[in-house]
Formats: C-alpha cells, structure tokens, sequence
C-alpha cells in the first residue's frame, strides 16, 4: 500500500490538508495503546522485526489517504498469551476510531500484520559466574 497525498479541503477561510504521516503516528499511537501490543514491527524486510518505542511510532504503518477515506495497515509484535484474533479486532476498532475523531476521514479497513511474538523475560536475579575449578593449588 502506497502513502498518496490527499487532496485539499477548502472552507470558507482556507483549505485544509492531513499529510499521510499525520494519519501514520495517529494509527501508531491507537495501536499501542492496545492491551497485548508488545511494539510496533518494522517490517520483515531487512530480515528481522524489531521492537519499536514511541520515538518512531509511524514505523510498521502504511496508509493510503484520499480526499475523505483512508486505508490503513499496521505491522505488530504481539505479547505471548494474547489472544491474536481479539487484539487484532481491538486495534481495528481503536485505529479507525482515532483516525475517524481526529480526522473526519471515512477509515474503509485497517488491516493488522502480526510480524513476531514477543515472550516477556522473567525476573531473575543475575548468578554470579561459578568459582573455575582450579586443578592446581
């Protein structure tokens, strides 16, 4: 999917325009908002999915804007445990109400990429490394 600049809102006082990267961090933040959202997925492209912070949240997000509707596609790494089908549902509904309110723009889909598993790490406390046996004294 392509980003596609949309075309110009004119009002009274003006015209008004959403660059596409606007409607990127949008769709980033309402995705990790998500419960069981580990990060956001660059892609698989370089060969690996990486666990992105809010630094760069229009990472793992392509859209496609036109003058009144928007597609999105969001690449994730969800939390081991979670229930893929709902957390899936669950950034649907909360991409395309961000866009909606914040926008106006009609969201037609927002499709949900699930690139990797992220298994949270246990607590352990770090062993000190064991005494070498020593053969000679």
């Amino acid at each position: 999917m392509s980003t596609i600049a949309p075309d110009y809102v004119k009002t009274d006082m003006g015209s008004i325009q959403i660059a596409p990267e606007v409607i990127e961090i949008i769709a980033g933040l309402a995705t990790v908002e998500v419960q069981g959202v580990a990060g956001m997925s660059g892609g698989l492209a370089g060969g690996i999915a990486e666990l992105l912070g809010r630094k760069n949240l229009s990472k793992g997000v392509k859209v496609e804007v036109g003058q009144r509707e928007a597609a999105i596609d969001v690449s994730i790494i969800i939390e081991y445990g979670n229930r893929i089908p709902e957390v899936a549902s669950d950034i649907q509904n909360n991409v395309k109400m961000a866009i909606e309110s914040m926008t106006g723009l009609n969201v037609v889909e927002v499709n949900v990429h699930i690139h990797d598993v992220h298994f949270k790490q246990a607590d352990k406390p770090i062993d000190e490394e064991p005494a070498a046996a020593h053969r000679v004294k």
